[in-house]
């Protein structure tokens, strides 16, 4: 495939989002299951509540038995497995989701009795028929539809399924991501560095960003600057991960070997340079589904073009569309840049309206820090007007 060379912003977004295809659906305990997407409608497997219950502490009646002395019969714990019949003139001591015994009708509040050792007196001249009972099925009905295909399963939904007894659910699979940060002047923070080196942060910023997106499983290898290691490593992260994001090395310099890698590994290269700002090297390249992005080795650049380009593409992997949508918002300021490349710029956006922070050079990172969206600004414009529209994208931090 011969891959296409310095192509605009739009163009690079359509081809990425023609070849991220969802995974096949998978089956998934429920407690794993947190931020992704149900591929399947789910039904209600009983009722619930599945028995009449009480939603007091009390004691349990027939309402015909309302007025005069009613003895006390027996207690009945939340939990209890036997059912006891209540008889005419008699009382249950019931606690709050315990099974209405056979015969009640209605709970009486433990404050609104006058109580002895053996019989109460019910002291509530308000009270209705059917007060504090919640009957069978008055939340959800066996069979009943409560989430529909696409649902994306938050902690409240999750308690929802397991209240049901459904322990397993079928959802669309996040992919599996093997990030490879290139360069031997790399070091571990916390390590001593030596003269020209820097401390890699590109693997760190990546596996915190991944698992914002519920994406788990996340292996990080390093690569030095020689063809045959960027190569093993590639080729390691490609039989490990649907997705491959490697760091550094992706433009045309002596010692950018991603490109040659790639190809050595049989990746298709879709293209190889953007026309934007930062990160017009920015590779992208297929092997059957899998995904490869090559991403340059400024972290400022890193954090740009993850959150424009392989963020949507997990996204729409795992079917959660609109989780990194772009909006408008009315510029703060004039704003002059250079024509012909989309330029992707820090901004602070409040009530409707961006400011375009101090320092961004791409090797500034304390203003990504300040910054809450990238503002976007055509390639094709020279100058921006204060109160002017214009797109951004929300950061999730």
């Amino acid at each position: 495939m011969e891959p296409k060379e310095f192509i605009p912003v739009a163009e690079a977004r359509s081809i990425i989002a023609g070849l991220a295809k969802p995974l096949p659906p998978r089956a998934l305990p429920v407690e794993k299951a947190n931020g992704l997407v149900l591929s399947e409608d789910v039904f209600a497997t009983r009722d619930i509540p599945a028995f009449d219950q009480s939603s007091m502490d009390g004691y349990a009646i027939r309402f015909e038995d309302i007025s005069g002395i009613l003895l006390l019969q027996g207690v009945i714990p939340a939990g209890a497995l036997q059912q006891t019949e209540l008889t005419k003139k008699h009382a249950i001591r019931i606690f709050t989701g315990a099974p209405l015994p056979p015969g009640a009708d209605t709970v009486v509040m433990q404050e609104k009795v006058s109580a002895g050792p053996t019989e109460i007196r019910v002291e509530d001249r308000h009270i209705e028929k059917g007060a504090h009972v919640r009957l069978r099925g008055a939340d959800i009905q066996s069979g009943e539809l409560i989430m529909k295909k696409g649902t994306v399963l938050s902690a409240t939904k999750i308690g929802l399924l397991a209240g049901m007894g459904i322990a397993e659910i079928r959802i669309f699979p996040p992919p599996s991501v093997t990030i490879i940060a290139t360069g031997r002047e790399l070091q571990k923070p916390g390590s001593a560095l030596s003269f020209g080196q820097v401390y890699e942060s590109n693997t760190y910023f990546l596996g915190a960003a991944l698992e914002q997106t519920f994406i788990r499983e996340v292996r990080a290898l390093h690569a030095d600057d020689e063809l045959t290691i960027v190569q093993e490593k590639l080729a390691m992260g490609l039989k490990q991960a649907d997705i491959v994001l490697l760091t550094g090395g992706v433009s045309v310099g002596d010692y950018d070997f991603v490109r040659r890698a790639a190809d050595l590994n049989g990746i298709d290269c879709h293209f190889h340079k953007v026309k934007q700002r930062p990160g017009k090297p920015f590779y992208f390249g297929t092997k059957e589904n899998q995904l490869i992005f090559g991403l340059p080795g400024n972290p400022s650049s890193v954090i740009t073009c993850f959150y424009e380009y392989v963020l949507p593409a997990m996204e729409q992997i795992m079917q959660r569309p609109g989780q990194n949508k772009l909006f408008t918002a009315l510029l703060k300021e004039d704003f002059r840049k250079a024509e012909g490349l989309t330029q992707f710029l820090k901004g602070y956006e409040e009530n409707g309206s961006v400011s375009i922070l101090a320092g961004q050079e791409s090797f500034r990172l304390r203003s990504f820090s300040q910054a809450n969206c990238l503002v976007a600004l055509d390639e094709q414009r020279k100058e921006y007007k204060k109160g002017e529209r214009v797109s951004i994208r929300r950061l999730p931090f």
